[in-house]
């Protein structure tokens, strides 16, 4: 005979909440629409910017995606997976972070549809793998055309549409030029390592006046007045090793009796900074680069030898410098001898904005350049350093891959009508997810006509109509209003952009899909006297 007394067991702690099935896919979805909807109307050359206000009063203006979403305090789960997904982008190449979050948002927003049939979340996350390697195979094959790095024009309108709707667009072409100047200095086989270009911004002064040094700026200042502000034919030392007396490295006390002891003990100390700047001297060089502490002693006497030193400069800084002159780093300077010593042409002392930096110039071949940005506000160089990272990242992109494609969400309607005339050779339900998969993609050119003011439907529309007479580099003249040929209107971007987009993008929303139990733990903390069985236990036992 049955017991109806029989107590619920509850295996979770009190105030945990659950969703599952349908429920929890919706939510799900939900969140990840929100976050594309925040980002969304950024997108394009006519997307507005957000401001951003933090805790503390500071102000973020901007309309790149990765950093409107790094600056917001996003809670949900699955809204901080899209956020992951457009970190992956930036990390990756630099740019297309909106594109990636938008489409992410219209695959899971495209996906309800076909659960509310009935459909099971895997046979949707399995049609929607076969759809994403498909685009891949299309981008790849049919809609991709190479490029080297002697194709300077491509890469400055490759620069030129990176930056195309952010804050420096007024000043596209120039920058556009230092950026590919940067990427060409430090190429090496076609291949940038984009690590190698620094970009520094200073406030003050206009856009147009952002320069490119061949060599490196670091933000420091010569050590002691008395010091050259200028060396021409520079000799430059780096080292990783104090020019000061050492610490030891266990307490220790030393006891003196006699003042002569104490004089013998100082004329000891001065004897060995001598000594290191003696080395230092004999090595011939004329600037020196300390990563550790310069004893003032030691300044004294670098100075007296019209050496040029600065101190404390980042470890990162040191490897642009010895990528830039060619010098070694020296880890002991008994060891630093006339073959370590790197050279520039020049090494001076500029005063930018009230503040000192020190320029590492006119190095041979170098194989680290800087960018010095500038902006009237603070807002504005920030904008600006955004802007010009985001150009780099397509360069650097482009020239890793050695693959373009047009841009003006060309080929967006190019996979989508591909995909869809791909769906009909499938059978059974992953056809319906291929299919969604191509809708989601159309996304891409109807929220660039919404952000420009134009219709959508009729921009899609006209679209097709180029596609379909294999008009495959026609995207959307955002100022004209019109259909155009983006290839000759120079809107162009890597490869890697959309690839990465859509692999990206079709991975987060398979994963989400595939949740179907959200768990948000309780905040009760288990009784230790139940041991492993803590809040597995039925009430009043």
């Amino acid at each position: 005979m049955a017991n109806n007394n029989v107590q619920p067991i509850f295996i979770l702690p009190e105030g945990t909440t659950k969703a599952s099935g349908m429920n929890a896919q919706k939510i799900n979805i939900e969140a990840a629409k929100q976050v594309a909807d925040q980002v969304r109307s950024t997108l394009g050359p006519k997307g507005m910017d957000k401001m951003i206000v933090d805790a503390l009063g500071d102000v973020i203006i901007t309309n790149d995606g990765v950093t409107i979403l790094q600056e917001m305090t996003i809670e949900h789960p699955s809204a901080k997976m899209i956020v992951e997904v457009a970190k992956t982008q930036e990390d990756e190449v630099g740019d297309g972070t909106t594109t990636v979050v938008v489409l992410a948002g219209e695959l899971l927003k495209n996906a309800l549809p076909l659960l509310e049939k009935g459909i099971h979340p895997t046979v949707i996350a399995k049609g929607y793998r076969i759809a994403a390697n498909k685009a891949l195979e299309i981008l790849n094959s049919d809609i991709a055309k190479p490029i080297t790095v002697k194709d300077k024009m491509t890469l400055a309108k490759i620069a030129e549409t990176a930056m195309t709707g952010k804050g420096a667009e007024n000043s596209k072409e120039m920058l556009s030029q230092l950026a590919v100047k940067a990427i060409l200095d430090v190429a090496e086989d076609d291949v940038v390592d984009i690590s190698n270009i620094k970009v520094e911004k200073k406030v003050g002064g206009s856009i147009e006046e952002s320069q490119l040094v061949e060599g490196v700026i670091i933000d420091k200042e010569r050590v002691h007045s008395g010091m050259p502000r200028n060396v021409e034919n520079a000799k430059v030392a780096l080292v990783n090793t104090p020019l000061e007396i050492k610490n030891t490295e266990i307490d220790a006390k030393i006891q003196i009796t006699d003042p002569m002891q104490m004089q013998a003990f100082l004329d000891q100390e001065e004897a060995m900074i001598k000594k290191m700047v003696s080395k230092v001297v004999n090595s011939g060089a004329n600037v020196i680069f300390c990563q550790k502490g310069i004893d003032d002693l030691a300044q004294h006497y670098l100075a007296k030898e019209g050496i040029f030193a600065a101190r404390r400069v980042k470890e990162s800084d040191m490897g642009k410098l010895a990528r830039a002159t060619g010098a070694k780093i020296i880890n002991n300077l008994e060891d630093l001898s006339k073959e370590d010593l790197g050279h520039a042409g020049n090494v001076q002392e500029v005063r930018i904005a009230d503040e000192n930096m020190i320029y590492v110039q006119k190095c041979k071949n170098p194989k680290s350049v800087t960018i010095l940005v500038r902006g009237g506000t603070s807002h504005v160089a920030e904008e600006v350093k955004r802007a010009m990272d985001d150009a780099l990242g397509d360069l650097a992109a482009t020239l890793n891959i050695g693959k373009v494609v047009a841009g003006a969400g060309s080929p967006e309607i190019e996979l989508a009508m591909k995909l869809k005339k791909f769906s009909e050779s499938l059978s059974g339900r992953e056809q319906l997810a291929v299919e969604a998969f191509a809708e989601s993609l159309e996304v891409i050119p109807r929220t660039l006509a919404e952000n420009a003011g134009l219709d959508p439907i009729d921009i899609v529309a006209a679209l097709k109509s180029a596609h379909d007479q294999k008009q495959i580099t026609y995207g959307i003249d955002v100022f004209s209003g019109k259909v155009k040929d983006a290839w000759k209107m120079g809107v162009i971007e890597p490869l890697k952009i959309k690839t990465q987009a859509v692999s990206s993008s079709a991975e987060v929303a398979i994963m989400i899909l595939r949740i179907d139990d959200v768990i948000s733990g309780g905040s009760s903390v288990p009784d230790r006297d139940q041991g492993s069985m803590g809040g597995m236990m039925p009430p009043g036992m």
